[in-house]
């Protein structure tokens, strides 16, 4: 499972920029003046041009996408719709951190071939990840996602601390940040109580709803779209001092020299928040969607 702030911690080098003056000083001694920004087509042009916008999103993340379905693919057509063109979907699978990801579905294109998309969804709205990559826009923010724990409310009435969690079992996916959290905990005095080899907090609150568990730790919008609604448990975020507060925004990303598509596709975003069509789509999913 893929989390996407603790991802976006681990930097890498980006390649640099090659700078078009010498070219620029050739074309004009050949007579031949070199096509400037200017006269370039725009990202927004090229897009209705072409007449489909290419959109990046991760495969393998519920309840954002799996297998065709979910809350990005209806974004997804909905922000092609708001530009007046058709969709194509570039799904893959996350790389080992978040920089690998904007080089290879933004700005560059993956080595194996394919990208870069003219869009990538599910992108963290995080001012460090943005210093670190000056070849991106990262803006439109849709989501805010949270570490959280949910519990049966007949096992743990309440969960102030970790305590109550030394003598249950909890299910947490050990690849993640929740995971992260839950194992290394006060020096491990959860570990013999976790069951943490599963891919995602989706199957962790799965566990947890067939009464295997009696809590389940993942990100808010794993946990809310299989439990959300069932009086049976609560969901609250992990009561530890390591958690991030306040969570993080998940937003989109495009070159960095796509204003006008950036643009376009925040208004684009801004009307279906305003028509109530992003909060239609989240609660096709079992998510309560609030303005980030």
């Amino acid at each position: 499972m893929r989390n996407p702030h603790a991802k976006a911690t681990d930097r890498r080098h980006f390649l640099g920029q090659t700078s078009a003056l010498a070219l620029g000083s050739l074309g004009g001694l050949l007579g031949v003046g070199s096509v400037t920004a200017q006269e370039e087509k725009s990202a927004l042009t090229r897009v209705r041009e072409r007449g489909r916008l290419v959109v990046g999103i991760y495969n393998d993340m519920p309840p954002f996408h799996v297998k065709g379905q979910g809350i990005e693919i209806d974004l997804a057509k909905a922000l092609a719709g708001a530009l007046g063109v058709d969709v194509t979907m570039l799904p893959f699978t996350a790389d080992e951190n978040m920089n690998d990801d904007l080089r290879n579905m933004v700005w560059r294109g993956h080595m194996l071939g394919y990208g870069p998309a003219d869009v990538l969804l599910h992108v963290p709205v995080d001012r460090p990840l943005m210093q670190n990559n000056p070849r991106v826009s990262i803006f439109g923010p849709y989501w805010r996602e949270r570490v959280m724990v949910a519990r049966d409310l007949g096992k743990l009435p309440a969960l102030d601390s970790l305590d109550p969690l030394r003598t249950v079992r909890t299910a947490v996916p050990g690849m993640s940040l929740a995971g992260w959290l839950m194992i290394g905990a006060e020096s491990g005095m959860l570990r013999e109580q976790l069951t943490t080899k599963i891919p995602d907090g989706v199957v962790a609150a799965q566990m947890l709803q067939r009464g295997e568990v009696a809590a389940a730790a993942g990100l808010r919008s794993e946990l809310e779209t299989v439990l959300r609604g069932d009086a049976r448990f609560a969901i609250t975020p992990i009561p530890m001092p390591r958690a991030p507060k306040d969570g993080w925004a998940v937003g989109m990303a495009v070159k960095k020299e796509a204003t006008d598509l950036a643009e376009a596709l925040q208004a684009g975003l801004n009307g279906l928040a305003e028509k109530g069509e992003l909060k239609t789509m989240f609660a096709r999913a079992n998510l309560d969607w609030n303005r980030v």
